[in-house]
């Protein structure tokens, strides 16, 4: 069953891959064309998923709603690890005190729901794509510390690494030499988890209208222009649900298969 999982999140995620690749270069019909006339058309050869209320195709503007997900993840958890990262292992490595109120600070951010962290900060400071990243990725940054500090406890308590500290070894060393390396797996995983949250949080916040603008498509934002549809036009509703559901639950399942794959105590188990 974890394997299954794993191939299953590989699966997904590589779709979702290949549709944003595809964008790039290729789509059916221009996403952004407004065709009154074939407003609301049911999925045809011509259009394989039908027209939105503006006429608009729905195949391609999924597939570049498909793009600006993978964007948006990408910055966004790379915001969350390159800050979330050096504070958690930054804390593991201060004084008891000053690791104390560090790590602190992180749990206390962790109190509060990414989702609500990330509405707030891209409500405050105004919707747009960069401002929806910067806020999906300072909203996931305690998860990265909190994680990253617990395993560079660990790590920090082994004989070898107290070894190198006895003969000198500086603590920069010790953090690239030996911490980082053996909880790099750990941040793999993590930021794969990571990555599905962070595009729900995007779908959510293009839904509310805080995030990218009107005129990119985004999954988030076809959702909330077709729920006037809902029941004369419920393929309008199906298609970015879908796609949200499959991204979101396909870097879930790849992160929770490449935990258990590094893990050699559940590799043990298997």
């Amino acid at each position: 069953m974890r394997r299954a999982g794993l191939i299953i999140g590989c699966v997904l995620v590589g779709i979702v891959l290949i549709a944003g690749v595809v964008s790039a270069l290729w789509t059916p019909h221009d996403p952004t064309l407004v065709v009154p006339a074939e407003r609301l058309m049911r999925p045809s050869w011509q259009h394989w998923l039908g027209t939105d209320g503006f006429g608009s195709d729905i195949a391609s503007r999924m597939l570049v709603g498909a793009r600006t997900c993978l964007l948006v993840g990408v910055v966004s958890v790379l915001i969350a690890a390159g800050v979330g990262v050096p504070w958690g292992m930054t804390s593991a490595m201060l004084p008891r005190p000053w690791s104390t109120v560090v790590g602190r600070a992180a749990d206390l951010l962790y109190a509060f729901p990414a989702l609500l962290l990330a509405i707030i900060f891209a409500a405050a400071v105004g919707g747009s794509t960069l401002t929806g990243m910067i806020a999906i990725g300072v909203s996931t940054v305690p998860v990265f510390a909190r994680i990253t500090r617990t395993a560079s406890r660990q790590i920090l308590a082994q004989d070898y690494v107290i070894a190198a500290r006895s003969s000198g070894m500086s603590w920069r060393s010790v953090a690239f030499d030996h911490v980082l390396p053996n909880i790099a797996p750990l941040i793999g995983v993590q930021a794969s988890v990571s990555y599905g949250t962070a595009i729900l949080a995007e779908a959510a916040l293009s839904y509310l209208g805080l995030a990218t603008p009107a005129t990119v498509p985004t999954w988030g934002r076809m959702l909330r222009d077709s729920q006037v549809y809902l029941f004369d036009s419920p393929w309008l509703t199906v298609a970015p649900a879908v796609a949200i559901a499959g991204a979101v639950m396909g870097f879930t399942l790849l992160g929770d298969g490449l935990r258990d794959f590094l893990d050699p105590r559940l590799r043990e188990v298997r």
